[in-house]
């Protein structure tokens, strides 16, 4: 007995398509098309990667941040910054695969007290413009301790394309 079936999956954004010509060929023919988007690059091996896109992210607390980014490096999750991400986000760029998009939005200011307009006293200030230079690509660290973190009540604000001058990863142009 044979008969057609057409089943289609999607995986990431491809469709990967398939016609099975009798039942027990299915497992056959769906394992023969997976192998083949491998070695044509259309799928890597780790597909099921986590990725998070941000697109509006105004920052919080940097001990917060700090345990989400090291959650996120022991997931190996990618990170692409594809709209505005401010404040503490902006510390993803750190991470050893985050990207940014050409039109995101980053927002710096420097570190302050919990309570809005209240000074941080000198050596905290340091200590923590220091952490959150650490988790910026050479030339964004400079700039933001020669300038940016003198800014606290408001943010100085680069797009994507800026950030990217300054060394951040560009992220690829397929998602949007």
């Amino acid at each position: 007995m044979a008969f057609i079936i057409c089943s289609c999956v999607q995986i990431q954004r491809f469709f990967c398509c398939y016609h099975l010509m009798h039942p027990r060929s299915a497992m056959t023919q769906f394992l023969s098309a997976m192998v083949f988007l491998i070695l044509t690059g259309m799928l890597s091996p780790t597909a099921a990667q986590n990725v998070l896109i941000v697109r509006n992210d105004l920052g919080g607390s940097i001990e917060e941040r700090l345990s989400r980014i090291e959650q996120l490096r022991a997931l190996g999750t990618r990170v692409e910054i594809r709209g505005t991400c401010a404040s503490a986000c902006t510390m993803l760029l750190g991470l050893p695969n985050a990207c940014v998009g050409q039109a995101s939005r980053l927002g710096f200011h420097g570190p302050q007290s919990q309570y809005y307009g209240v000074s941080l006293p000198r050596a905290e200030f340091e200590y923590w413009s220091q952490v959150l230079a650490a988790h910026y690509p050479a030339t964004i660290s400079d700039w933001f301790m020669k300038t940016a973190r003198n800014t606290t009540l408001s943010l100085i604000t680069i797009s994507g394309k800026q950030a990217i001058k300054m060394g951040a990863r560009p992220c690829g142009v397929m998602r949007s």
